[in-house]
């Protein structure tokens, strides 16, 4: 099976046929394991192991976290690329509305101000879970209208931190 991934503003064309995988045309060996009923995944890699949180952000999107670093990952089978390919990019769905915490953790930093616009991408809040600071970052571009947090708070698995308008 075919797959176009796209990771931030970098795309790769992925073609998988049991363990072996080829990435842009370079072959692999790879294996994408569950880890016990958890948001971790295992990732094989020619015979490098991570540990992966994979929370999924709805559709074919899913927030992934490597070494404190966030990352949206879109992953699209090569029959919904090409349809996404004749509808054009005007298609897809803007920034989400509100930033909800992926995970319980402490407020480190709040990066932004009411009324900022921020572009896709930009550094929101930096939240510490797990003795890891995760930055996270604005899957759209937008304007921000609230804060409900500030640094040093508390928050709970999907608890509202930002608000945005469009």
């Amino acid at each position: 099976m075919k797959y176009r991934v796209t990771v931030g503003e970098a795309a790769f064309e992925i073609e998988v046929n049991g363990t072996a995988v080829t990435v842009d045309g370079v072959p692999h060996t790879a294996e994408l394991r569950e880890v016990d009923s958890t948001l971790l995944k295992l990732l094989v890699l020619d015979h490098a192991t991570w540990v992966l949180p994979m929370e999924p952000a709805g559709g074919s999107v899913w927030e992934v976290s490597d070494s404190g670093e966030r990352f949206t990952v879109e992953v699209l089978d090569e029959r919904a690329a090409h349809i996404r390919s004749l509808v054009g990019e005007g298609s897809l769905a803007h920034a989400p509305a509100v930033l909800k915490a992926p995970m319980p953790g402490l407020v480190v930093k709040v990066h932004v101000q009411p009324g900022q616009e921020v572009p896709a991408g930009a550094s929101l809040v930096a939240l510490e879970a797990m003795k890891m600071e995760n930055e996270l970052k604005a899957k759209g571009p937008g304007v921000v209208e609230t804060i409900r947090v500030t640094a040093g708070q508390v928050v709970e698995k999907g608890e509202v931190l930002l608000t945005f308008t469009r």
